[in-house]
């Protein structure tokens, strides 16, 4: 066990920013809900999955919605809002929370409500990055209920999804609701016990978010590159490095969509980049050709800084470095390519995943 205290907000947030993916909502707002709760209800403590008592009852919650909107309409505590409604629900009360997905803010929104209930974050999450969709967590793959389900606004609204016939319908109501509620909600899900935590969540990224964050300042403060410490930390690849040329980006059906174009710097001079998102990056291609595709990771960080780069704030004439991590093991199943590889999100081809000189071990690991 650890706890999260107000100084290990910052790594925690900009680790979680890097294996985002582009998305999960914007961490510097994350961190700076999550400092308040902390400052009014104290630290928050951190139980490994291994650590949970057989009788455990462990919420997720998150937020859904389009990260453009995320940065200009702030959510309060609308994830314990959406926590009090799903005990009411169920009749069950939570001993712990866990996050939704290890990305931007949504790494962080765990922490608001179990700060506000004095209960313990589970150090693990449903995705072990982020993903746009409700459906695309590990959680639901293999066998956790997804209903039933509380959405939360920042107006007082809340919304109930008793039952569906599947998580992808979860999803396109959960959305619709979201697109009612102006964009951007908080929601949270009946609870989970011990035993499905351990079988199905990806363990140990609150941990890993921390490390690479804290291997970031670290490097900064002695002069070194950054975007090496986050390699040394979590095994991958540099895919690319240069200047960003343009960014297509429209918000469109609870969404952020778009293309990203880079122009080659240093060894990648004369040579071009494309990435699609939703709101997390989704295919990089170099030169036209695929270079790295969901669901392993492509993560963009500046170049100079390691500062992760999120989609809702991708802008023209920024240096970046784009790299690519490994998925974690439990999406690169038949079952887990279904919901989450390439063809789930409408390209015509397969998952191929990153070369063995990519990786010495899973990001996920201790």
């Amino acid at each position: 066990m650890w706890l999260v205290t107000e100084d290990l907000l910052e790594p925690i947030a900009t680790g979680a920013a890097i294996l985002g993916t582009g998305g999960g909502g914007n961490p510097y707002i994350g961190r700076l809900r999550a400092r308040e709760a902390i400052r009014q209800h104290g630290p928050v403590p951190v139980l490994a999955p291994e650590e949970l008592p057989d009788d455990a009852r462990v919420v997720c919650v998150g937020g859904i919605g389009a990260p453009t909107v995320g940065i200009e309409k702030l959510r309060d505590q609308q994830s314990y809002d959406a926590l009090r409604a799903i005990e009411e629900c169920t009749g069950e009360k939570a001993t712990a929370m866990i996050s939704n997905e290890i990305g931007g803010s949504n790494s962080l929104e765990p922490l608001i409500p179990a700060a506000v209930a004095g209960l313990p974050v589970v150090d693990a999450d449903g995705m072990g990055r982020a993903f746009p969709e409700f459906q695309m967590k590990t959680y639901f793959v293999y066998g956790v209920p997804c209903c039933p389900m509380a959405l939360a606004d920042e107006k007082g609204n809340i919304a109930v999804i008793q039952d569906v016939v599947s998580p992808l319908w979860a999803e396109r109501l959960a959305r619709a609701v979201t697109v009612q509620m102006g964009c951007a909600a908080c929601y949270a899900v009946a609870p989970m016990s011990a035993e499905q935590v351990r079988r199905t969540a990806i363990p140990h990224t609150l941990s890993l978010a921390r490390r690479l964050g804290e291997a970031v300042a670290e490097a900064r403060s002695r002069g070194e590159d950054p975007v090496d410490a986050v390699l040394a930390t979590c095994p991958g690849k540099v895919l690319f490095a240069g200047k960003v040329m343009d960014v297509a980006r429209r918000t469109t059906a609870g969404f952020a969509r778009g293309t990203l174009s880079i122009d080659g710097l240093d060894d990648f001079r004369g040579e071009r980049m494309s990435i699609d998102f939703q709101n997390e990056n989704l295919i990089a291609r170099r030169n036209g050709r695929i270079v790295c595709t969901v669901p392993d990771l492509i993560c963009a960080v500046a170049t100079e800084t390691g500062e992760p780069v999120t989609t809702e704030v991708m802008r023209y004439g920024l240096r970046v470095t784009i790299l690519g991590f490994p998925a974690p093991e439990l999406w690169t199943t038949p079952a887990g390519l279904a919901v989450v590889g390439p063809r789930a999100f409408g390209y015509e081809h397969d998952y191929s995943p990153l070369g063995p000189a990519s990786r010495s071990a899973p990001c996920s690991s201790e």
